[in-house]
């Protein structure tokens, strides 16, 4: 009895800190929302405290301890954020800003450069911490975030130099940071990285230089996997990745914490270290990670999280992992009160929360029918997994089936190939050749990770599109709580496990019906992939033409598995906006693709550079689609109708859009990319009397048109992809109103969602979804 009380007591103790660490992310809420709304917040806070003292009188002394404690930890941390916001919004740099001053800067490179494409010119991103800033014959001397927006003589300046420039100031980005940065030119370094950061770099380029000569995904994966490296990732890779529920790999997490440090442990234990000094080892590898890996908030909330994990592999980990969990969220917030409204702490505090609370009773439950080792194998992705999918689902509107399976089926590689990168790198520091051997070796772990995510992506189900309204998300919700509480009571019997079992590979390997989409018979379907374009023509049975693919490879991705396109003969993009070509990644993940074609206007580079690397990845290369060819593709017949191979040089990406002329089961159908009037004029002067069936209206229905050329080509549907709330003012009554009147039906995907083309004895006919 004595026993059992204690325990219960000690189970009351371990959720002191956890309730505090809740406590902190309140008050960091609070900050947040505080910022604009002060009388709510106030309001709220009354409100509570009247609600709450009457119970307070009547709880236990601990309690009342505790609630004063929690009460304690959420003002520090509201009044912490609250402190560094003024600091940051109403400091000098923030009033230098709204004055667009001309200012010299001395700062310390906080994050490495990171290149940004655009349209016109590439854009280098350097964060800084300003520490002197003159402007008018005034100096301040200061500790305030920046933002740096540079040309590409920045890419190359190291984490933790020390700068000085000349640059025009403007507003702020985000709440992080004081101010926006143009520099003048690129910068002077004064002071070179200190000697641990100059080690990092140079650790870090072993890591790379020791997988160089292996494959292309695997040179990219290994120091993703070590840490966090993810820059020369393909994007398809990616994107089976996300699909997979494999995305925490190629980040900073815990996880990689977790091995870094456990296999520094094994070492020390190995080398006679005892005791007190495996802490001291532990925390110097700790410290090490975060140089390694960055001191951005996101790593040392990994490092944080990870060393939750290594405190759960001791002794009563569990409840000593709990107390960790809280502790670490309270210090966190304390640092960074923002985290409190990042997404990617929710993510890590959940998925180390719900390993420690769902892990062990799963693990338990199917420890009665299977062994240890593999019931603890399939608790863990199944615990972290189920305690994400809510806030996944809430950021990318999908839930994937498929997680759990591909972390199991990777797990046993992840180790490996994590410790044998970090000793690759370590021993290349030596002897270049000395660490491609483990280097080899880890990439050949890598290998079978991105078989899985591979694999994984090209299954029928992989992954469902769930809904990201408040609706949607509190059943998903509710339903993960229902199968988090009845989940062991299930498992515990085998026939039940095994049947649960079964069901998930069944749902995941067997196509779902859809609700009746899409219609029998489709000829085209243009998928609602938000403000941009991509359609889908029917080549036959599992095969399509796809012209364009969307902003996104979510929306384009969800539309080819519902259409069951398995292969593309031809992939067509007809220029390179994101709008166009950033889902290009979905037509790669699980399908065969033949050719690929683009435009001659090879801008931006940002889209350039998406479908070259999805192309090269599939061991294609994107050509330029060849003007006045037709070809034939099942039963589609296809003309390139523009441009033409004479245009000149700086022309902006809309007027080199691919435009298609489509026949196919008696229908024409024009696909007409982003041209404008000027385009419009030249097809119409050299195909003169064209008349088509289904017209995909130019620009997702902009005001600038040619409405004489696009009423003379009669169509009897006109089709128009728009995203909803556009700030462009897509489509324009001034255009579809017109088409309207002359008897075309007019259909948005704003509206109507995806829209699939049906012909049929009675004529063309558009359907929705």
């Amino acid at each position: 009895m004595w026993r059992d009380d204690r325990r219960e007591q000690d189970s009351r103790a371990d959720l002191r800190l956890p309730i505090l660490g809740v406590a902190a992310w309140l008050g960091g809420g609070v900050a947040a929302l505080a910022e604009h709304h002060t009388g709510v917040v106030v309001g709220a806070a009354v409100l509570l405290a009247a609600v709450l003292a009457p119970a307070l009188r009547r709880a236990s002394t601990s309690s009342r301890l505790t609630a004063v404690a929690a009460a304690v930890v959420m003002a520090g941390v509201a009044a912490v954020g609250l402190l560094r916001a003024e600091q940051i919004g109403g400091g000098p740099v923030a009033d230098l800003a709204d004055r667009r001053a001309l200012v010299a800067v001395t700062g310390t490179v906080t994050a490495d450069p990171r290149l940004i494409s655009g349209g016109f010119a590439d854009t280098v991103m350097v964060r800084l911490t300003a520490r002197s800033v003159s402007s008018g014959g005034t100096r301040f001397r200061l500790r305030t975030p920046v933002l740096v927006l540079g040309d590409r003589s920045w890419a190359e300046v190291p984490l933790g130099a020390t700068v000085r420039l000349t640059a025009r100031l403007s507003p702020a980005r985000s709440a992080g940071e004081a101010a926006a940065l143009r520099p003048r030119d690129g910068p002077i370094v004064v002071r070179r990285p200190d000697l641990w950061w100059r080690g990092a770099a140079a650790v870090r380029d072993a890591i790379r230089d020791a997988v160089a000569h292996r494959p292309a995904e695997p040179r990219a994966l290994v120091p993703a996997l070590v840490d966090g490296d993810d820059s020369r990732l393909p994007v398809p890779l990616a994107e089976d990745f996300r699909t997979t529920g494999l995305t925490h790999l190629l980040a900073v997490s815990g996880t990689n914490l977790t091995l870094v440090v456990g296999f520094l442990l094994i070492v020390a234990r190995w080398c006679g270290v005892r005791g007190r000094w495996l802490y001291l080892v532990g925390a110097a590898g700790i410290v090490g990670f975060i140089l390694l890996a960055r001191t951005e908030p996101s790593v040392v909330r990994a490092a944080a999280m990870g060393a939750v994990g290594l405190v759960a592999m001791s002794s009563n980990g569990r409840g000593r992992a709990l107390r960790g969990l809280g502790a670490a969220v309270v210090l966190l917030l304390l640092l960074d009160p923002s985290l409190a409204v990042s997404l990617g702490f929710a993510l890590s505090v959940s998925a180390t929360a719900g390993i420690l609370m769902l892990g062990p009773p799963w693990r338990d439950a199917l420890a009665s029918w299977l062994p240890r080792w593999l019931a603890e194998a399939v608790a863990v992705p199944l615990a972290a997994q189920l305690a994400c999918t809510p806030l996944i689902a809430a950021i990318s509107g999908q839930v994937s089936l498929a997680a759990v399976v591909a972390n199991l089926l990777a797990e046993p590689a992840v180790g490996p190939a994590t410790v044998l990168g970090l000793v690759a790198g370590l021993l290349g520091l030596v002897w270049d050749p000395l660490g491609r051997v483990p280097g080899t070796l880890a990439s050949w772990c890598g290998a079978w990770i991105i078989a899985v995510a591979h694999r994984g992506a090209a299954l029928p189900t992989a992954e469902i599109a769930w809904g990201t309204g408040k609706l949607a998300l509190i059943a998903l919700t509710v339903l993960v709580l229902a199968i988090a509480l009845l989940g062991p009571r299930l498992l515990r019997h085998p026939l039940l496990g095994i049947g649960c079992a079964l069901l998930m590979v069944a749902v995941v390997v067997i196509r779902l019906p859809s609700r009746g989409w899409p219609p029998d018979g489709w000829a085209m379907v243009m998928c609602d992939v938000g403000q941009g374009d991509g359609l889908v023509v029917s080549t036959g049975p599992g095969a399509a033409l796809v012209v364009d693919t969307g902003p996104d490879p979510g929306p384009m991705g969800a539309c080819l598995d519902r259409l069951g396109v398995s292969t593309v003969p031809l992939l067509v993009l007809t220029h390179f906006d994101a709008d166009h070509v950033g889902g290009v990644a979905a037509v790669f993940s699980g399908r065969r693709v033949g050719e690929v074609w683009t435009t001659s206007i090879r801008q931006p580079s940002y889209g350039v550079g998406l479908v070259d690397d999805a192309a090269t990845a599939a061991g294609l290369a994107a050509e330029v689609a060849p003007y006045g060819r037709t070809i034939s593709i099942g039963e589609v017949r296809a003309q390139v109708l523009w441009p033409r191979p004479d245009l000149p040089d700086g022309l902006e990406s809309n007027a080199g859009s691919v435009v298609l002329l489509i026949e196919t089961r008696g229908l024409r159908l024009l696909l007409t990319g982003d041209i404008e009037p000027d385009v419009a004029a030249r097809i119409a002067a050299t195909v003169p009397g064209l008349r088509v069936d289904v017209l995909k209206v130019p620009h997702h229905g902009s005001r600038f048109q040619d409405e004489d050329w696009l009423l003379s080509l009669h169509p009897s549907i006109a089709l128009t992809s728009v995203g909803a709330g556009n700030t462009y003012g897509h489509p324009a009554a001034t255009t579809l109103d017109p088409l309207a009147a002359a008897g075309a039906r007019v259909y948005r995907t704003d509206r109507d969602g995806s829209l699939a083309v049906v012909p049929g004895p009675d004529g063309v006919r558009a359907v929705s979804q």
